[in-house]
């Protein structure tokens, strides 16, 4: 039988949820507070609302997917019944670079961390839609009876 090379176990979502629902708190919690609204000049302001909303989408982007597959692999959802481009990782623009070093320190880590965090779930997304593409169709379905039970 075909072995995959890259599992995505509960313990693995669960780990990644939580980190994302707390980094969506203090990201919240920090981009809504009195110091926030205190960045100038106006140049950096505006790139700090464009990086805040950057960071809400990365976020939201990864914990869609978490869920979608906590709800897959809890049977709510079979993976044959929703199209690839709905259980794919969505979009979210890159940061600025430049204009992020221009902002306050907790800040930077914030958007660095939404980063960080949404190219770590990128490529377990990538690895596990890479393998199921080449893995032939009855080793596909041995391998989610196997994770099913």
């Amino acid at each position: 039988m075909h072995a995959p090379q890259y599992q995505i176990t509960p313990k693995l979502i669960d780990g990644l949820y939580t980190e994302a629902m707390v980094l969506a708190d203090e990201a919240r919690s920090y981009f809504d507070s009195d110091r926030a609204r205190e960045i100038s000049p106006a140049d950096v302001a505006v790139a700090f609302s464009c990086e805040s909303l950057k960071v809400t989408t990365r976020l939201m982007h990864v914990i869609a997917w978490l869920l979608n597959q906590k709800a897959i692999r809890a049977g709510e959802i079979h993976a044959s019944d929703i199209m690839r481009e709905l259980d794919e990782l969505g979009y979210a623009p890159a940061t600025d670079d430049w204009m992020v070093q221009r902002m306050p320190e907790e800040a930077r880590t914030l958007i660095m961390a939404s980063e960080d965090l949404y190219y770590r779930v990128q490529r377990i997304s990538s690895h596990i839609y890479a393998e199921q593409e080449n893995t032939p169709m009855p080793h596909r379905m041995i391998e989610r009876l196997r994770q099913n039970f």
